[in-house]
C-alpha cells in the first residue's frame, strides 16, 4: 500500500493542531528533566531492598 498524504486541513484545525504538538513537546521535554531524579531514586529504592534481603 503506498503513502498518500492527507487533504489539506482547514487553517483553524492546522493552528489546534500545531499548538497541542507544541504542548507535547513542552511536556516531553519536562519528563525528560524529572527522569535522572526518577532513575536515582529507583536505584537507591532497590540498593535499601537488597540490604534488607541480605540483613534480614
Amino acid at each position: 500500500m503506498a503513502w498518500t498524504t492527507p487533504p489539506r486541513l482547514d487553517p483553524e484545525r492546522s493552528r489546534r493542531r500545531l499548538q497541542l504538538l507544541a504542548e507535547l513537546a513542552g511536556a516531553r521535554t519536562v519528563r525528560q528533566r524529572e527522569r535522572p531524579q526518577r532513575a536515582r531514586t529507583e536505584r537507591l529504592r532497590q540498593l535499601i531492598a537488597t540490604r534488607r534481603r541480605i540483613a534480614g
